[in-house]
C-alpha cells in the first residue's frame, strides 16, 4: 500500500505545467489539475464523461505532434479507456505522456473499490498495449524517476501508474461552463499552432 497524498505527489511529479497541453479525466484528476493549474488555457479538465480523457488526448498528441500532451487520468477513466490504450499502442505518438492517479477507487461515484483495488495492474496493461516506456510510482524515490520520464525527450508513449493512498483532491471548484472552458482550450491552441 502506498503513503503518497495526491496532493503532494502530484505537483512534485509534474512541475511546470507550461510545457504541456493537458488534458484530465473527470473528478479526482480534475481538481489535481484545476487546483495546479488554475484551469490555465492549455489544461482541459472533463466532467461528466468518465473514460473520456485518453481518446481525446491521443486525439490531441497526433495533431499536434511538436506538443508535448499530458493526459492526467483516474483508474476509474483509465479502465474504461483500455480500447484506447491499445490504440496508443499501435500508433505510438512519441509526444503522448498519460499519468493515471491509482487510488483504487471509482472517486466520482462513491468511492467504491475499483479492479485496481481487486488486483488489476494498469501499467501491465500499458505495457501489453504497446507503450514504449511504463513506471509505476509508490514512493518518492519513484516520484524523482518518474518527473524525469515526464521531462526527457522519450520515444514514448509513456504510461505512468501513480499510486496514491485514498486522501482526498484538492478542494477546488472548477468552471462547470463546458463552452467557455472548449473555447478556451480551443483558442489557446489556435495561438500556439
Amino acid at each position: 500500500m502506498t503513503t503518497l497524498d495526491r496532493k503532494k505527489a502530484i505537483p512534485k511529479l509534474i512541475g511546470n505545467t507550461d510545457k504541456f497541453l493537458i488534458i484530465s479525466g473527470l473528478a479526482g484528476p480534475a481538481k489535481d489539475i484545476g487546483f495546479l493549474t488554475k484551469e490555465s488555457p492549455n489544461t482541459f479538465l472533463f466532467g461528466g464523461a468518465m473514460g473520456g480523457a485518453i481518446p481525446t488526448s491521443l486525439g490531441l498528441a497526433i495533431s499536434r505532434p511538436k506538443d508535448k500532451v499530458l493526459c492526467v487520468s483516474g483508474d476509474g477513466d483509465t479502465l474504461m479507456s483500455m480500447g484506447s490504450l491499445a490504440t496508443i499502442g499501435i500508433m505510438k505518438p512519441k509526444n503522448l505522456i498519460v499519468v493515471c492517479v491509482d487510488n483504487s477507487t471509482y472517486l466520482e461515484t462513491g468511492g467504491q473499490i475499483s479492479h485496481t483495488g481487486l488486483g488489476v495492474d494498469l501499467e501491465i496493461v500499458a505495457r501489453g498495449c504497446g507503450f514504449q516506456v511504463t513506471k509505476t510510482i509508490n514512493n518518492e524515490k519513484d516520484l524523482l524517476e518518474g518527473r524525469a520520464l515526464l521531462t526527457n525527450k522519450s520515444t514514448g508513449p509513456t504510461f505512468i501508474l501513480l499510486r496514491v493512498n485514498q486522501s482526498s483532491p484538492p478542494q477546488y471548484s472548477r468552471n462547470w461552463n463546458a463552452s467557455q472552458e472548449k473555447d478556451k482550450f480551443r483558442n489557446h491552441l489556435l495561438k500556439t499552432s
